[in-house]
Order: structure tokens, then C-alpha cells, then sequence
């Protein structure tokens, strides 16, 4: 006799059900490479509707982290589904190659410029830096899997991109948007620079907070205002609150609300002025409890009394503007035009003058005061306050931790500081209001987005552009000596720079002179400007440099920008600004913002705080599908949280899907689609059943994609993968797969659907895990000449009409029928009735509606239950044993061991054993599966 087992269809594949990613996918990237994958798809979409996500420059310094990981994943999906859906997509990366973090970097190496090496050496050396930085982030993010042109990819310090940046600004001063001013700008002491809104973070700092009176000689003014005409008054004071006293040497004036309400309050023989709505908590906090209030007025009658500067030696105004608050202080602040834009946009109004008494490092000049001699202005704050003391009107002194802005590459403390900047007016040919209405027009993700960019527009002051550094686009004007005018033929001379920046680089600004240009008698009365652009300028003109002018783009706009949220003050703004004042639209039609990587206790990710993972190594533990998987199973519109236990349950996510798959691709093994394939009406049931389920669930995994919602399209594929097909379908069929025989129809019935199932299904996943479906293509029958990632959604799926004798909702009931049929399986599993499935006979007492639906399964009943026997009878015929279902409505179910023999093949429980001259012991359904003819099967 013959052994049995070896008639058995047992399945075969190399698809191993270890991933082992980070061996494979070093080596599936060389074949990329080899094959010039990009290319491929390129050539295979050419002709289809565009789709252009705009990638935002990340700087070229550094190692990658997952912020970087996070937001390239995210891009690639997006490319990928598009692709998937029949648009050319293409993706050109870019790099932010200029500006302070390069420059920080190259200075630690080389020392500073002007000082160490000279300009020229050192904007060399920075190109090289940036060149090599590029070189390693590129390897890194073509490690994560993500597919484009980078061959080609966008650097702003490319000479062409130079020269467009210089362009566009040629194109903006055309229009009349530029103009410089001496006013108040966020500075950094540490760079001796200007900064953008977007190089500033916030953090608590402990800050001196102080109350301190001015002194007032003009007794009639006060007398008069709060009508005291029968009450002598011999002084009269001010209280002011502070919590940055360094800055009071450049204090000019006195600002009150206009229509706050204040009071005369007599505390023994002198008065002072407070807010009344804060008169009880200010004089509370200075320790004052007797006081009397001897007058009230409004602010507006208050304007232009004249108090004493505190320790210079000339009197300071009160001025009036709505910048005042309620919530804290004493309803009066000092102010120094210097060293606030609010307190420079009163001043101007009142005709005050900056004061300029301190450097770019933050030094005092010499002759404010004598103790303030050549002293930082955060050392002279002790001694400020001393003198306040002194002079006897210091009333308190403490801390406050308060929110306070920051250099983001120093990490310290900055100020804001009047100094002679370029500007773009954001209000000029009502360019902040065509803005603010363009905004309503774009598709934003999350919503709230468009409400946080309405209020970032409204309220932002004008564009500082220029920025005193050395590695950068420069600025290219010449100006008046005398005047400070711009040369007459300024936009020709630009441009005429911009066609040499396009052949030398920049360096060629620095090494020009006027009369290289132009030939003028007066080239000697116009010098040029050091200043260059502020980086935020250079990558919000990428959008009209033309980068993908060959796929002829409607209008230059991108369909979509993806960044992280904190660049609605970055590059979403720079780009909208550049954008609307150019061309008068938007450079996007969408924008999504994704969240911060934070850790399990809701940490951000620092260094500092050492609470990093990185993402290579990340990589090289698990490989890229794992972080890729985690990226996309996680809600970006939020903080995403990462720990290795994370991680973990995305390997866990990951084996679902990959054992899934590899069951399809074990029992395909020499299944030849043009031959052994069955028509889909001549399919048994269930695989047709099987082949509709696959193609709703495509439906709702297309419009997930589209809709961007990538965790939504993972818990979708868990489910299918888990639930539909390896706990129902595939667990049902294994019966048919390994006992009916090799090529019989009812094998090649369920390996059709699995084939079908599989080629939908290994698109599902090409966005996100990436490698693991291009190593799955490789082992599909009839794929070896096509390229995964250049295919559309699968199409070859059917559906279940109405009209047929079970359609999708009959399914659906059988399916929660058998669910409960298992529970009671199991629970007679846990009472030792049972062994297996197989050894139980059940009889399900229905009612005539769903007797029906069971009866059109047939002889494929027990299959479908993995029972071997399955009745069904009336429901009013059950016994009292019968469980009774608690979900369905007239349904009960016996389940009882069956009585009969264990076939040695396929384990099913029968009456009678037989045997023929090769076998014995084996059932007479295994005796046809072994002969030449094979079992029948029903349809139905």
C-alpha cells in the first residue's frame, strides 16, 4: 500500500514566511536601480492626467530622523496610490542647501568667515558640505524605499536655481512689493541676523518681572484730568510692569489704552496712576493696604502727560494705543521703539525715533549709561534693576516663567531689534487680502488648517526677506550712496546677474562690481548690497523655477504640498506669498500636515532629552516595510507616538498580512493562469463569493488612498487579510486545496480566486509595504515582464449580482451563522465533547427564510462549517439541548461528536472506510480524489 500522505496537495513556495527585510531589501533596491525603475514608470504613464506632489526642501545637514522619515514615507504613499490610479506622478526630491544651519556646521569646522578663512573660501567650503550632506540623505531616504528622480533632484544651490530664485525677485520688485526700512525684527545675538517667523520656537523662560513708578512734575495736568481741583497734590506717579528691564535705557514712552478706565489711588502723601480693573492685585503685590481712590478718568485724556525716564535724564510721553491688555500688569507699558513691532508701529505714529544703543551681538553702546558700558543686555538686567532701587522706585520684583521665542538652531533667547532690513509689504496692491480669499480655495488636511492660515495672514506683519549672513542668494541691488535709491536700471542689471549666477554660482555677486555690468560715469556713487535672501524665500520660489515644466503643468500649481504642521508659518506661507504676489494664485491646490513624532509618554523627539530612535536603525533591526507600515498604520493628522513596543505590533500587523499572502502563494505553486484559470459563472460558490469580497473591499482601499486616510486602508487590510480571508475563506478551503485532486476543477476553482484575489491584493499593499509586494510580484504566475509599481488597481474582479441565488447580504448572514456555529465548536472544545472541528456533526434548527440560504450551499455545507456532517432542519423541531443564538433570531444549533471513522487523508469523520488497491482506511470522497476522474462538486 501506498502511503497516503503522499497524495496530499501540500503547498510549495520560497516565500518565506520570515520577512527577513533588511537582508532582501538592500538587494531589491540594487534591482531598482539596475532596471532604472523611475524610468519605467515615467515611460509607462506618459500620457495619463498629471499629479504633482511638491516636495518641501529639507536642509542638507544632518543625518536623517524620523521627522525626515515620517514625511518621505508619506509622499511615497501618495505617489505610489496615484500611480495606482492611473495618474502620472512624478516626484522630484529637493534640498534646502543655504542659510544657517549649513553655515553653524561649517563654522565649528573651519572657523568663521572674515575672521578665520575669507567669504569666498567659506562659501566654498559650504557647497562642498552641503554637496556631501545631500549624498547621505539621499542614500537614506532610497533606503526607505522611496521611489523618484534622484538623478535629478532640486538643489537650491544649483547655479539654474540661484539664478531663478534671483529672478523671482526681480519679478517682485518689478511689482513694487520691496521696500527696506529700520525697524524691529526678530534677531538672534548668536547669529548677528535677522530671523524668519519659522526659524523661532517657544519654551519657558524665567524672566525678572518688575513694578517700578515714574515720576510726573506736571501736578496741574493730573489735577485738571481727574478733576481735583479742591484736593493739593505734591507728587504724582505712574506704575509701569516689565519682564524685560534690559530694555529700559531705549524706553521713550509711556502707552496706555485709550479707552481703559484709570485711577488716582493715594497712598499716604503721594498718588499713582493704575488700570482700575487691576488696581486691587497690583497693589496687593506691592504690598500696599491702605489706599484711597481720589479720581477716575479714561486713558485718551491722559495723552501726552510727560513723566521722567527712570535713570536717563530727559521726559518720556504717554502715547495711546490697543495693544494694551487687561490681563496683566497695571494697564501702562513702557515702550522702546527699538525692541517690539508694536511699540515701533505707536512710536511711529507719534513721531518717536529708534534709538539704536545696542550692537548685533547685543552690547550696549557706549554712553547710555555709565554701568551699562559694553554690557549684554541679558547680563545688564541685575543692574538695571539696582538702579531702580537706588533712585527708590523700584515697588517689586520676582520671577515669571512665561512662553518666550528662541533661535532655533542656537536655542537661545532672542529679541526683537530695529535694524535696516528688506522688506516685502504684504499689504501692497491688496496682496493680504487676495491671499486671505485664495485660501478659502484650497483643500485642506486637517480642516482646521485653513482657519490657522486665514489668522497667520491676517496677522503677520511684513516680510523681513534680507538676512546678514554669508552663505546665501544674495540680494542683488545696487543703491544711492547718498539717497539709499535703487540704481534706475535695477530689474535689467538683476537680470543681467541672474544669466551669470545661472553659469558661476553666486559667488559671482560678491566678486562683481557695477561698472562690470554697466558702463556709467556714476558707478562709483552706488554700492551693492551684502545682505542675502532669507532661505524661506528661496524654497517658496521653487514652485515657479519651472523643476517640472517637462510634464507641462496647468498654471505651475501642485496639486498637493505634505509637511509638518509647524510649516504653515514656513514653507505653505513663503510659498503662498511668492505665489499671489508673482502670479496672483496659489502655488497649491491641497496641503496636508502631519504631526511630530513624539514617545510613548508624549515626549517630542530631541536629542537633548536623548528620546530619538533613528530611523536606520530602525531599518537595519526590522527593515523599511516595518517603519513604513508603523507610518502608515498611525492617524498622522496628530502627534504620532513610536516606542519599540510600537514597532513591535507592526511587525505583528506585518506577519498578518505576509503569512496571508504567503498561503496564497504556497497553493499557487504551478498554477498557470492561461490554462487552469475558471470562468467566474462556473466558479464554486464560495470563490465567487470570495472574488466580490475582494473587489468591495478595493473600492473602499481606492477611496481611503484618495482620501489620504492611510490607517484607515491598514485597519481595512488587517481585517480582510485576519478576518475574511485567513479565519473564513482560506480556512474553509484548505480542504479543497490538500485532499481533491492536483488539477481538479474544484482545486483550479479556488486557486482562480486566489490568483485574482492576490493580483488586487499585492497592489493594496505596493504603496506602503513596498518591498515586501515587490518580492511578492516576483513569484506571481505570468508577472516577470511587467513592473509592479507602474500597474493600475486590478480590474479582472466580479460582484455578485442581486439577482443571483446568494448575494452579498445572504453572505453576510451566512457568514455570522458560522461565527456562530464556532462559538459553539469551542465550547464544546472546552467541555472535552470534541477534538477538532472535524470530529463534530451539527444541526442548525432555522427558520424556512434562512433554511433556504443554507440549503443553496448543498454538499458544501459541512466544508463551509469544517464539519463532517452538517443538517439542517425547521427550527420549531429543535430539542432543549440546542444552544439557542443570542445574534440571530430563530437559530439554534446541536452539536454532537460524530460517530462514524476518521479518514487517514483528509481527517474528515465518516460512517463507512473504504479502501481500493493502493489505499486503505481512507473515505470514498478520498478514493475519487485519487483515482483519475476526482470528486464532483456542486456550484452551489
Amino acid at each position: 500500500m501506498k502511503n497516503y500522505k503522499f497524495t496530499l496537495n501540500l503547498p510549495i513556495t520560497k516565500f518565506s514566511m520570515k520577512g527577513n527585510l533588511s537582508q532582501k531589501e538592500p538587494e531589491i533596491i540594487k534591482k531598482w536601480k539596475n532596471n532604472n525603475l523611475y524610468k519605467i514608470i515615467r515611460i509607462a504613464k506618459k500620457g495619463k492626467k498629471k499629479f504633482l506632489l511638491h516636495d518641501g526642501p529639507p536642509y542638507a545637514n544632518g543625518n536623517i530622523h524620523l521627522g525626515h522619515a515620517v514625511n518621505k514615507i508619506l509622499k511615497d504613499i501618495i505617489i505610489k496610490s496615484k500611480n495606482l490610479s492611473g495618474f502620472d506622478a512624478p516626484y522630484t526630491p529637493t534640498w534646502d542647501c543655504h542659510g544657517l544651519p549649513i553655515e553653524h556646521k561649517v563654522e565649528n569646522i573651519i572657523g568663521k568667515p572674515g575672521k578665520d578663512v575669507s567669504f569666498k573660501e567659506f562659501r566654498s567650503y559650504c557647497r562642498k558640505y552641503a554637496e556631501k550632506q545631500v549624498k547621505k540623505q539621499k542614500k537614506d531616504f532610497i533606503r526607505l524605499g522611496i521611489l523618484g528622480d534622484w538623478d535629478n533632484s532640486y538643489l537650491t544651490m544649483d547655479f539654474k536655481n540661484e539664478a531663478n530664485v534671483i529672478l523671482s525677485l526681480s519679478k517682485i520688485i518689478k511689482k513694487g512689493y520691496i521696500y527696506k526700512d529700520f525697524r524691529p525684527v526678530h534677531w538672534c545675538l548668536d547669529c548677528s541676523s535677522s530671523l524668519a517667523e519659522a526659524e523661532v520656537e517657544y519654551y519657558e523662560k524665567i524672566s525678572d518681572s518688575i513694578i517700578f513708578m515714574l515720576k510726573t512734575k506736571n501736578i496741574d495736568f493730573i489735577k485738571e484730568i481727574f478733576n481735583l481741583t479742591k484736593i493739593k497734590l505734591k507728587q504724582s506717579n505712574i506704575l509701569i510692569w516689565t519682564t524685560t528691564p534690559w530694555s529700559l535705557p531705549a524706553c521713550r514712552a509711556i502707552t496706555l489704552h485709550p479707552n481703559f478706565e484709570y485711577q488716582l489711588i493715594k497712598i499716604e502723601n503721594n498718588t499713582i496712576i493704575i488700570a482700575k480693573h487691576l488696581v486691587e492685585a497690583t497693589l496687593k503685590k506691592i504690598g500696599i493696604l491702605k489706599w484711597k481712590i481720589i479720581g477716575t478718568t479714561i486713558g485718551k485724556k491722559l495723552e501726552n502727560l510727560e513723566f521722567s525716564h527712570p535713570f536717563l535724564n530727559f521726559n518720556i510721553p504717554i502715547i495711546l494705543a490697543t495693544h494694551v491688555t487687561k490681563d496683566m500688569g497695571t494697564g501702562a507699558i513702557h515702550t522702546a521703539p527699538d525692541y517690539g513691532q508694536e511699540d515701533y508701529e505707536v512710536s511711529k505714529k507719534y513721531g518717536i525715533k529708534l534709538t539704536n544703543i545696542i550692537d548685533s551681538k547685543g552690547y550696549f553702546k557706549r554712553d547710555i549709561h555709565p554701568a551699562l558700558n559694553n554690557l549684554n543686555i541679558f547680563e545688564s538686567n541685575n543692574i538695571i534693576i539696582d538702579i531702580l532701587e537706588k533712585n527708590k522706585i523700584l515697588l517689586h520684583k520676582s520671577n515669571i516663567t512665561h512662553s518666550y521665542p528662541y533661535c532655533w538652531r542656537h536655542k537661545t533667547p532672542i529679541i526683537s531689534k530695529a535694524t535696516p532690513q528688506w522688506f516685502l509689504d504684504i499689504d501692497h496692491m491688496n496682496l493680504r487680502e487676495k491671499t486671505k480669499k485664495e485660501v478659502q480655495y484650497i483643500n485642506w488636511i486637517p480642516t482646521w488648517g485653513k482657519e490657522r492660515m486665514e489668522s497667520m495672514i491676517s496677522n503677520r506683519p511684513d516680510w523681513c526677506i534680507s538676512r546678514q549672513r554669508t552663505w546665501g542668494i544674495p540680494i542683488t541691488l545696487f543703491v544711492h550712496k547718498e539717497t539709499r535709491c535703487l540704481h534706475p536700471k535695477t530689474i535689467f542689471l538683476i537680470e543681467k546677474i541672474a544669466q551669470r549666477v545661472s553659469l558661476e554660482g553666486i559667488q559671482i555677486w560678491w566678486d562683481l562690481e557695477l561698472k562690470d555690468l554697466i558702463k556709467t560715469n556714476d558707478a562709483n556713487q552706488y554700492e551693492k548690497i551684502l545682505d542675502v535672501l532669507d532661505v524661506w524665500f528661496e524654497s517658496g520660489s521653487i514652485q515657479i523655477s519651472k523643476i517640472y515644466q517637462d510634464i507641462n503643468l496647468i498654471n505651475d500649481q501642485a496639486n498637493l504640498y505634505l509637511e509638518g504642521s509647524d510649516q504653515y508659518r514656513g514653507w505653505f506661507m513663503s510659498s503662498l506669498i511668492v505665489s499671489m504676489a508673482i502670479s496672483e494664485q496659489t502655488p497649491y491646490h491641497e496641503i496636508i500636515t502631519h504631526g511630530f513624532t513624539v514617545d510613548e509618554n508624549k515626549r517630542k523627539m530631541s536629542k537633548s532629552i536623548g528620546n530619538t530612535i533613528s530611523p536606520i536603525s530602525i531599518i537595519e533591526n526590522l527593515g523599511a516595510d516595518i517603519l513604513r507600515l508603523w507610518v502608515a498604520s498611525t492617524d498622522y493628522s496628530k502627534d504620532m507616538f513610536i516606542s519599540y513596543e510600537i514597532l513591535k505590533q507592526s511587525s505583528d500587523y506585518y506577519r498578518r498580512i505576509r503569512n496571508t499572502i504567503r498561503f496564497f502563494l504556497a497553493n499557487l505553486n504551478q498554477f498557470d493562469p492561461k490554462k487552469d484559470s475558471i470562468n467566474f459563472e462556473n466558479m464554486i460558490y464560495l470563490d465567487r463569493w470570495a472574488i466580490s469580497k475582494t473587489l468591495e473591499t478595493q473600492k473602499k482601499i481606492k477611496y481611503l488612498y484618495d482620501k489620504y486616510k492611510f490607517h484607515e486602508v491598514i485597519k481595512l487590510l488587517i481585517h480582510f487579510c485576519s478576518i475574511e480571508m485567513s479565519a473564513f475563506y482560506l480556512d474553509i478551503i484548505k480542504d479543497r486545496l490538500y485532499t481533491t485532486k492536483y488539477k481538479s476543477y474544484p482545486r483550479k476553482s479556488c486557486q482562480t480566486a486566489m490568483y485574482l484575489i492576490l493580483q488586487a491584493l499585492v497592489r493594496w499593499i505596493s504603496p506602503i509595504l513596498s518591498f515586501t509586494a515587490d518580492e511578492i510580484w516576483t513569484y506571481l504566475p505570468d508577472q516577470y515582464n511587467k513592473c509592479l509599481f507602474a500597474e493600475e488597481w486590478f480590474i479582472d474582479l466580479f460582484s455578485l449580482e442581486d439577482n443571483q441565488l446568494l448575494n452579498n447580504e445572504d453572505w453576510n448572514t451566512l457568514i455570522i451563522i458560522r461565527n456562530e456555529v464556532n462559538h459553539v465548536l469551542e465550547q464544546a472544545r472546552l467541555n472535552k465533547k470534541i477534538g477538532t472541528s472535524l470530529e463534530a456533526s451539527i444541526i442548525l434548527y432555522v427558520d424556512t427564510d434562512t433554511k433556504k440560504k443554507l440549503k443553496l450551499l448543498g454538499t458544501e455545507l459541512k466544508f463551509f462549517f469544517i464539519t463532517s456532517d452538517c443538517q439542517v432542519k425547521d427550527y420549531i423541531s429543535a430539542p432543549s439541548s440546542a444552544i439557542k443564538s443570542k445574534i440571530i433570531k430563530n437559530i439554534k444549533i446541536d452539536c454532537n461528536k460524530h460517530k462514524g471513522k476518521k479518514c487517514l487523508r483528509c481527517w474528515h469523520y465518516v460512517n463507512h472506510l473504504e479502501y481500493n488497491h493502493l489505499y486503505s482506511n481512507i473515505c470514498s470522497r478520498c478514493i475519487k480524489n485519487t483515482s483519475n476522474s476526482g470528486e464532483k462538486r456542486e456550484f452551489i
